[in-house]
């Protein structure tokens, strides 16, 4: 399911489709109950019962069965493909709301931690559930979820622990910007917040995403001049006379989509 992840985000918003803003669900009961780690295609399950003796039966294992370092670049190259599906809710040029309820464990926390907008209902429940499974998470969390809520002893308690923490903790940590009156209207309410992001200027928004993420990994200089070699080609879009036009007439402004990824 993470290639499709990755798949999806990678291609929308970019392929002149007219995406203004996305919204990320779970389709059950949960949002996302974490990682199967009985799924072989994770390689946490050990296949590795059988025994060998004497040389030859060394011999034999030395060509037929891989050494650490094999396993160790598999495995590297796995991660790292993980880590691109996962990012690509950061890279994807429109916003992504995640409309969260339920359980969110785990790989739900990685993939949350890329959108730009966290809603919950108020039954959600998150944990940092990979050291309890004996891993250290390794897809965007460690990153991600310090520079969202802050570097202090309460997020360090919960990435050590794998505690679980509720809605109402969430919100006061930041990791949620609002939280539903009922699991039944949190899709109402994210949707709304989509909407209000879809009405303004793709130019603007597609640029207020790059500039807000740039500038979360860089200095404030580095992120000013980020915004201003941005800007002094963005000023030059027809939107912003739109608005003005719109608002000087009381009238909500229509915009152009952005045209798809040039094919060089």
């Amino acid at each position: 399911m993470w290639r499709e992840i990755g798949d999806s985000f990678h291609s929308v918003g970019s392929m002149g489709d007219g995406c203004r803003c996305v919204l990320l669900t779970g389709n059950g009961k949960s949002f996302c109950a974490g990682i199967d780690i009985s799924d072989p295609e994770f390689g946490l399950t050990s296949n590795h019962n059988h025994h060998h003796s004497g040389k030859a039966d060394h011999d034999h294992e030395s060509l037929e069965s891989p050494d650490y370092a094999r396993q160790f670049l598999s495995f590297r190259s796995k991660i790292l493909d993980m880590q691109r599906a996962i990012s690509s809710l950061e890279i994807c040029p429109v916003p992504v709301v995640a409309a969260i309820h339920g359980a969110c464990i785990g790989g739900g926390v990685d993939l949350t931690c890329c959108a730009d907008i966290r809603l919950c209902s108020p039954d959600a429940k998150f944990s940092v559930r990979e050291v309890k499974l004996g891993l250290a998470a390794d897809v965007g969390t460690l990153q991600r979820f310090p520079k969202i809520v802050g570097h202090g002893s309460r997020v360090r308690e919960l990435c050590l622990t794998g505690e679980n923490f509720d809605a109402v903790e969430a919100a006061r940590i930041g990791y949620v910007s609002q939280i539903s009156t009922c699991r039944e209207e949190l899709i109402p309410m994210a949707l709304q917040v989509c909407g209000k992001i879809a009405v303004n200027s793709p130019v603007a928004v597609t640029g207020t995403k790059a500039s807000l993420n740039y500038s979360r990994d860089h200095t404030v200089r580095e992120g000013l001049e980020h915004i201003a070699l941005h800007n002094a080609a963005a000023l030059g879009t027809r939107d912003i006379m739109a608005s003005f036009s719109a608002l000087s007439k009381s009238k909500k402004p229509r915009f152009m989509d952005l045209l798809p990824c040039a094919r060089l």
